[in-house]
Formats: C-alpha cells, sequence, structure tokens
C-alpha cells in the first residue's frame, strides 16, 4: 500500500466529486449542483484561496482535505483554516486522514503561517479520536447565520 498526498488538479474532478458526495452523505447533508460546481471551479482557480489536497493509496484517490489561508487579526501572518475532510470508507483506519493532516501541516509551515485550525461535529467521535491526538478542543462554539 503506497500513500501519496498532493494537490488537486483537473483531472482528478471525477474522484473528488463522488468524494465530496459521500462527505455530503455522511453529514446528511444535500447542496444544489451548482454549489458543488462552484466549490470545484474554486479549488481549481489559481487565485482562488480554497485549495485541496488529495490523498491516494496505490494511485486511487481515496481522501481530501480542503483549506484556506487567510490573515488573522491575533497573530502576525496568516493562519490555516481545514474546512473539509474526508477519507471514504474503504480507506479509513489505514492512516489517510492522519496523513492529510500532517502534510497539511507541513505545508502550513513550510508557507510561514502561524495556526492551523478546524471544527468538527460535537458527535464525531471517530474523527475527534484523531483530532484529539494533535489538540485539545478549546472553549468556542461557533455560529452560523446564513445571509
Amino acid at each position: 500500500m503506497t500513500l501519496t498526498i498532493r494537490d488537486a488538479g483537473p483531472g482528478d474532478e471525477a474522484a473528488w466529486r463522488s468524494l465530496w458526495q459521500g462527505y455530503l452523505g455522511y453529514y446528511g447533508v444535500t447542496l444544489a449542483p451548482e454549489v458543488t460546481a462552484n466549490t470545484w471551479a474554486n479549488l481549481m482557480a489559481p487565485a482562488a484561496p480554497l485549495k485541496a489536497r488529495i490523498a491516494c493509496l496505490d494511485g486511487q484517490p481515496v481522501g481530501f482535505a480542503m483549506n484556506l489561508h487567510h490573515p488573522s487579526s491575533w497573530v502576525v501572518g496568516e493562519d490555516c483554516y481545514l474546512e473539509d475532510l474526508f477519507v471514504a470508507d474503504s480507506a479509513r483506519g489505514k492512516g489517510v486522514g492522519r496523513a492529510l493532516i500532517d502534510d497539511l501541516v507541513a505545508l502550513a509551515r513550510a508557507k510561514g503561517w502561524n495556526r492551523l485550525y478546524w471544527h468538527t461535529r460535537q458527535d464525531n467521535a471517530r474523527a475527534r479520536q484523531l483530532y484529539d491526538q494533535y489538540v485539545q478542543t478549546d472553549d468556542h462554539i461557533r455560529y452560523r447565520m446564513a445571509l
């Protein structure tokens, strides 16, 4: 088993869409097709801050880490937000999620970003077991208002 992680490219669209549908299904979310199309377009736009790293087992895409970096009001420099992390059921338990986070940590350090942060649902026990090995959750609660 060979695990590689790389930037998503135009040839990854079909695989990414399949993984994306698995991610949305896990959270019980249905998005309009134009939202998914827009997300992919942003991932491929060089100037857009949203990027994706793709994890491949033996050359087959099995997961992604979608992230963006941004200026921070709390530190001098930029932070990296891990917006979406997903590993296909067939690849779970093989270290892919950990490898995606480790890859993003290394990328953020190489780019000089100050912090990496993310969130997950409170009841996502499996993900939280992994995340707690990196850092303990802080005391923040997210509020999100649709406009």
